[in-house]
């Protein structure tokens, strides 16, 4: 028993898809519901009608419909709380900041470049030597996911843009636990890897305008760790290939008066395809603690995403949103993601901007993500739970 014990705890430390702390924010799964203020205070909902430079990261097309005539700059900030618990036991780290930021540079009438940075997924745990799962022992993962993506829009015509954008990712991993053989310690270690995102707005009407965005399978690097010759193990190198999921989504904005935008989304993460079962390649002969493989039995994810806009006068607008989507682990799956938690599936979200002059605009946002809890249907019955709190602030220039 106490071996099945042990073997829980080291897949679930193993499971790091876990937090990029200075890149962290409000999650579907381990993904981001916004990269910026106006983003989050929408919801997430902003892949048809896209306001700012961002847009870059999430539908690159929409840098074609900004209202610029040279450029637009969005820099961010977020303070991110994921209070995190195992039965009961709270995690440590629990105040996150991470900065976003992205340019989009108009050339002409139909061509505008642009490029973003900013944290793309992530959740980590850092729970005490104590009884958090059967076994008492000590649970820490941490993993970051960022990336670069220079890109462009093409305005075809007066209804229809596109664009596209390269990312250049980078990403990284930290694993501690207990398994069979032992307790195993693979430190923080980087990779980097690439993919591209594709993007698509139509507008079917002055007050329809559709948006459609797809990202590739982000391909990784595998994460390499040397492990000690042991009395008992062959030691070598270790590896393990963990990619980033494909995405799709799909929205439809509208307008139904001068001043009032209304914008729901759904989006696809495929998460089944890179977080199914995710092997450990070791060294012939190896017999030490390190598991052979990670079955975190992660399902794709469907997200629905509702944002609502109002202008205030001529120098304000606020915001409210709703995002919602199932967590991607279930019962069956709790005692192989305890270093995840990724298990929150309702947000709230508020949000303001203000005109400073013509130029400058700010921005804040407030997500709330509504506490939930999983819990295994097999023994161990252990119970992962986890909320978040996130506030996010934004200075936008343009010109």
């Amino acid at each position: 028993m106490m071996n099945n014990n042990k073997l829980t705890v080291s897949l679930a430390a193993a499971a790091s898809l876990a937090a990029f702390a200075p890149h962290a924010a409000a999650t579907n799964g381990d993904h981001m519901v916004g990269l910026s203020a106006i983003q989050n205070g929408m919801a997430g909902a902003v892949v048809a009608a896209p306001q700012e430079a961002t847009t870059v990261l999430v539908n690159p097309a929409g840098m074609a419909e900004l209202a610029i005539k040279d450029v637009r700059f969005d820099l961010g900030v977020g303070l991110f709380n994921p209070p995190r618990q195992i039965n009961g036991f709270d995690s440590d780290s629990e105040l996150y900041m991470m900065p976003t930021g992205a340019v989009a540079l108009r050339v002409n009438d139909k061509l505008t470049l642009g490029m973003g940075l900013g944290g793309i997924s992530g959740m980590g745990v850092d729970f005490p030597d104590t009884m958090v799962a059967p076994g008492n022992q000590s649970l820490v993962t941490t993993k970051q996911f960022f990336k670069v993506s220079p890109g462009f829009a093409y305005r075809v015509n007066d209804s229809v843009s596109i664009g596209a954008t390269v990312n250049l990712n980078y990403q990284s991993l930290a694993l501690s636990g207990f398994s069979p053989g032992g307790r195993f310690d693979l430190p923080q270690n980087q990779v980097f890897g690439w993919g591209v995102t594709a993007g698509l707005i139509w507008k079917l009407s002055p007050a329809l305008q559709l948006g459609a965005a797809w990202s590739s399978k982000q391909n990784m690097s595998a994460f390499e760790w040397n492990t000690p010759t042991t009395p008992t193990s062959t030691g070598g190198k270790i590896t393990l290939d963990m990619d980033a999921p494909q995405a799709f989504t799909i929205g439809l904005a509208w307008k139904p008066m001068p001043g009032l935008l209304i914008e729901g989304d759904i989006k696809r993460i495929g998460y089944s395809d890179v977080l199914g079962t995710v092997a450990f390649a070791r060294p012939a002969g190896y017999a030490g603690a390190v598991p052979a493989a990670m079955p975190f039995g992660w399902s794709n994810q469907t997200i629905y995403a509702l944002g609502i806009q109002k202008d205030i006068g001529d120098k304000m607008q606020v915001r409210v949103g709703f995002n919602y989507g199932k967590s991607p682990i279930g019962p069956e799956d709790v005692n192989a993601n305890l270093g995840s938690l990724a298990v929150v599936e309702k947000h709230l979200s508020l949000g303001i901007s203000r005109k400073f002059s013509d130029k400058v605009m700010g921005s804040i946002s407030y997500i709330h993500a509504f506490n939930n809890s999983v819990t295994s249907n097999v023994a161990p019955f252990n119970t992962i739970e986890l909320k978040q709190n996130l506030v996010n602030m934004q200075v936008s220039y343009q010109f």
